[in-house]
């Protein structure tokens, strides 16, 4: 049994037991979540596809831990001129245990 949720302008395919990482959510690490935008719903054989949501259909999840990705490095550079910037950026997530698909 599968289910394919969108979150954060993603889309998971998750099943139960599944540890995914999403975009940021808010929350602390042991609370739980609901997803109620499922796209699909597999079970067995039968797959329920919704247009675009399946009717009464919901994922739930515990949040294992909040925290940041590796680091991104933004390099500006501009041959043959003094110009050259460096940045960084550490996008944050949130890591998310599946418990039941409804």
């Amino acid at each position: 049994m599968y289910a394919i949720i969108k979150t954060g302008g993603k889309q998971y395919k998750v099943a139960e037991d599944d540890v995914i990482y999403i975009e940021k959510l808010e929350g602390e690490a042991g609370d739980e979540i609901v997803f109620d935008q499922v796209l699909a719903l597999s079970k067995d054989d039968a797959i329920q596809v919704g247009s675009p949501l399946v009717d009464g259909a919901v994922v739930k999840g515990e949040i294992v831990k909040q925290g940041k990705g590796k680091k991104i490095t933004i390099f500006k550079y501009r041959a043959k001129n003094t110009y050259r910037r460096k940045t960084g950026h550490r996008q944050p997530y949130t890591c998310v245990k599946i418990t039941s698909i409804a």
